[in-house]
């Protein structure tokens, strides 16, 4: 049956087969430059040393990112249409990620400081080409959102960019998004705007917001 729904996923290790034909076949046909990138740029790991050495070989990367996803490092969602991965968000705990070489990507050569709330922090959005303008990162940010509201968090915080880019480089995701979805612009980094989502007022529903995917654990 064919749906207009897409269905959100946890990443999981059951997910690394999908994780990595997405990225290998799917997510980047029309912008060859950032074909495997596997999203290791932001992930609970100090990879700079990797990032700016072996992580150039992508087959390297793909090793990486089969043993990050199976230890919990890299984390986020797969939105699922017809059986197929059409999309995926990358959103991990921040402070887990102050180490992270995407950092340098949001805040320049100022690390970020570790936060004292419980922040989920929204890193990139990937969307299969065929499949853009279906709301997919929409759906994919409601569940990010929901979850992070039911594990405790203050806030879901995401770091689109500030000026003008097109839509390979708008993979933080696009300031209307995030307006749509209830965040609010609380500050700037070097390179990126800051935006923040609290959950103390908001949790855990999206009032007055239509859910846009079907909910499976893993």
């Amino acid at each position: 049956m064919i749906t207009n729904t897409p269905e959100i996923v946890r990443l999981s290790p059951e997910s690394i087969p999908d994780y990595l034909n997405f990225f290998e076949n799917v997510a980047h046909t029309d912008n060859p430059e950032w074909d495997r990138c596997y999203c290791l740029n932001f992930c609970s790991a100090s990879n700079t040393r990797e990032a700016k050495t072996i992580f150039s070989d992508p087959d390297v990367r793909r090793e990486y990112a089969a043993d990050y996803i199976r230890k919990g490092i890299l984390r986020g969602y797969l939105a699922y249409m017809d059986g197929q991965v059409a999309g995926w968000c990358n959103a991990n705990d921040k402070n887990s990620c102050l180490e992270c070489f995407g950092n340098y990507f949001i805040y320049g050569d100022t690390a970020p400081q570790k936060d004292e709330r419980k922040v989920k922090s929204v890193y990139c959005f990937t969307v299969a080409p065929k499949m853009r303008r279906r709301h997919i990162a929409t759906a994919l940010l409601e569940r990010v959102i929901s979850d992070a509201a039911a594990q405790g968090y203050d806030c879901v915080e995401a770091y689109p960019e500030k000026g003008d880019a097109d839509q390979y480089y708008n993979f933080p995701g696009y300031k209307e998004l995030y307006k749509k979805m209830g965040f609010l612009q609380v500050g700037e980094a070097e390179s990126r705007l800051i935006f923040r989502k609290d959950l103390r007022k908001d949790q855990p529903s999206l009032s007055g917001f239509q859910s846009r995917y079907h909910h499976r654990e893993t």
